[in-house]
């Protein structure tokens, strides 16, 4: 099987090898067709499945992946939100979310400002590729939970539905 992923971030990679052991991961650059900083559950959706759709156009693969991070606002609270989404050559794609949990009120009031979460994730631990490491639930969660735990439990939830489909 042949599975395609649509990024370079290992953290992201990394998660689709854990769960696809034995298939051919191909690493693709496609777009997402949202903002660079999504900002709603719809949006970070929306931005995993055109991952997901444009990894199958762009290659001969079985499977595409799309794995995104995004912002949402609840209440007066800004938080992080992650979606993952598969592309099947019948056609269909499968969702699946995860995680919650809220950013200090500096993260937030950058990234209402405009800014995108890894520069200023980066500023605000003084790292560099904070989002390609721990990401910014591992620095939020004491590392208790890292960016690619938080995408391996999505790639799970994904996988298990997609064999779920299969069987039935």
């Amino acid at each position: 099987m042949r599975i395609a992923i649509g990024s370079k971030n290992p953290a992201k990679i990394q998660a689709v090898l854990d769960v696809y052991e034995e298939a051919e991961i191909i690493s693709l650059q496609v777009e997402s067709g949202v903002s660079e900083q999504p900002f709603s559950d719809e949006e970070t959706m929306e931005g995993a499945m055109t991952r997901a759709r444009n990894c199958l156009a762009q290659s001969n693969a079985d499977i595409g992946i799309g794995l995104e991070g995004g912002v949402v606002k609840m209440n007066q609270d800004l938080f992080l939100c992650n979606w993952g989404a598969m592309a099947t050559r019948d056609g269909s794609v499968i969702v699946a979310g995860g995680a919650r949990v809220p950013l200090p009120e500096i993260v937030a009031g950058k990234l209402l400002r405009g800014e995108e979460l890894g520069p200023v994730m980066d500023a605000f631990t003084k790292q560099t590729n904070v989002s390609k490491k721990e990401g910014a639930i591992g620095v939020f969660t004491n590392e208790r939970i890292t960016r690619g735990d938080m995408f391996l439990h999505i790639m799970r939830m994904l996988a298990g539905q997609h064999e779920y489909k299969l069987k039935s």
